[in-house]
C-alpha cells in the first residue's frame, strides 16, 4: 500500500508539472550590475542580449555592448541639466534621447555617444514630453502632456529614423487634471502585427484612461489626484493581452487598484485578482503570458497575463526592458542596474 501511495504521488507530481509548467519554474533572481554614475535612470532601450542603452539625470546616458559586463558612461555636451527620461536605440552606434521638461530636446548620436546632434527643440511654455516609441527603424512618435489653451496632448513624429521631427496636432483633448507620467517611458505602445498597429496610450492624474485611436476607456485603476493613475503599459506581440500598472507614487507600498489587464486588445480592462506589491512605474511583456513589473518598493512577476502577481524581490527600479528573444530582463533605477537571466 505504501509503495502504491508513493507511486500515485509521483504520478500526480509528473502530471501537475507537465500540464502546469509555470508552477515548476523557479522564482527569477535579480543580479545587480555595476553602480552607475547616474543618480536616476528612467530611460532604457534594449537592442539585443549584448547591447543596451540607458539614460537619466545630469544629462547622462550609458551603453553596454557586452551584455552588461562593462558600461560606457557619457554626458551630452552643454546639456548637463537635462533629465533624459525617454530613449530609443537602434544599435550600438545610433540612439535618440528625449528629455522631460522645458525646453524639450531630442538629441541623436550615430557614433555610439561620442557626439550628439540636436534634431528637435520645442520652447513652448509648459512643454513636457513623456515617451518616445518607434514602429520600425524609420517611423517614430513622441507624446507629451497637454498644452494650454486647447489642452491637447503634445505630439511630434518622424519618418526618417529620427533625423527630422515635425509637430502635429493631437486629436485628443485632455480632461481637467489629466496628464502622462514620465516614469519609465512606457506610456505609449505602438507595434505592427499582421499589417495593423496594436497598442495604445495611457494617462493618469485626475482621470486615468486607455486610448487607442478612438477606443477610449476610463480605467478601473486608482486615480483622482496628481500622484495616482496608470504609469506603464505593455502588450503581448499580437496586442490581444495587455497589462497596465501604476498606483500612487507618494505611497509606494499601497496595492490598492494598482494593476489592470485586458484580454480583448484593450476594449475592456479588469483589476488583477492578486496585485503587485505596491506602486509600479514599469511593466514589460517577457514571453507568453509572463509579465514583469517594477517600482520603488519592489519587483513582481505575473505568469498569467496580469491576473495574479508574485513578488520576487524587494529591490526596486524605475524602468525595465526585455531582450528581443525574451531571455534577459534588464532593470535600472536610482544608482542601480540589474539583470534577470531566464533559463532556456
Amino acid at each position: 500500500m505504501q509503495k502504491f501511495i508513493k507511486s500515485l504521488l509521483l504520478l500526480h507530481s509528473v502530471f501537475f508539472f507537465h500540464f502546469f509548467p509555470a508552477y515548476a519554474q523557479q522564482k527569477p533572481v535579480i543580479k545587480l550590475l555595476e553602480t552607475p554614475p547616474i543618480a536616476s535612470i528612467r530611460g532604457m532601450s534594449v537592442v539585443n542580449d549584448a547591447i543596451v542603452w540607458v539614460s537619466g539625470t545630469g544629462g547622462q546616458a550609458g551603453l553596454t555592448t557586452d551584455g552588461g559586463n562593462h558600461w560606457q558612461w557619457m554626458k551630452v555636451p552643454d546639456h548637463d541639466s537635462m533629465d533624459w527620461r525617454s530613449l530609443q536605440a537602434f544599435n550600438s552606434q545610433q540612439a535618440l534621447l528625449l528629455n522631460a521638461g522645458s525646453p524639450a530636446h531630442i538629441m541623436r548620436t550615430t557614433d555610439g555617444g561620442k557626439t550628439w546632434k540636436k534634431v528637435y527643440e520645442d520652447t513652448t511654455k509648459g512643454i513636457f514630453f513623456d515617451d518616445i516609441v518607434f514602429l520600425n527603424d524609420n517611423e517614430g512618435y513622441a507624446i507629451g502632456d497637454p498644452i494650454p489653451p486647447d489642452a491637447k496632448f503634445a505630439l511630434v513624429d518622424t519618418y526618417d529614423g529620427g533625423k527630422t521631427w515635425a509637430k502635429r496636432q493631437h486629436y485628443l483633448l485632455a480632461e481637467p487634471g489629466e496628464a502622462i507620467f514620465a516614469a519609465s517611458g512606457t506610456n505609449l505602445v505602438a507595434q505592427y502585427y499582421e499589417n495593423k498597429i496594436v497598442g495604445g496610450m495611457i494617462t493618469g492624474g485626475k482621470v486615468s484612461r486607455f486610448i487607442h485611436d478612438y477606443n477610449i476607456v476610463v480605467l478601473p485603476i486608482t486615480q483622482g489626484s496628481p500622484s495616482k493613475g496608470a504609469f506603464s503599459l505593455a502588450f503581448e506581440r499580437d496586442g490581444q493581452k495587455g497589462v497596465i500598472v501604476g498606483g500612487d507614487y507618494l505611497h509606494d507600498k499601497d496595492t490598492t487598484r494598482n494593476c489592470v489587464y485586458t484580454t480583448d486588445y484593450g476594449k475592456t480592462w479588469n483589476l488583477s485578482v492578486t496585485s503587485p506589491g505596491g506602486y509600479r512605474s514599469c511593466v514589460v511583456h517577457v514571453s507568453g503570458d509572463l509579465f514583469l513589473a517594477t517600482g520603488t518598493s519592489g519587483t513582481d512577476i505575473s505568469r498569467d497575463g496580469g491576473v495574479h502577481w508574485e513578488k520576487i524581490s524587494d529591490e526596486g527600479f524605475h524602468v525595465a526592458g526585455v531582450s528581443p528573444n525574451g531571455k534577459k530582463i534588464w532593470l535600472a533605477g536610482s544608482r542601480k542596474l540589474g539583470i534577470i537571466e531566464l533559463p532556456e
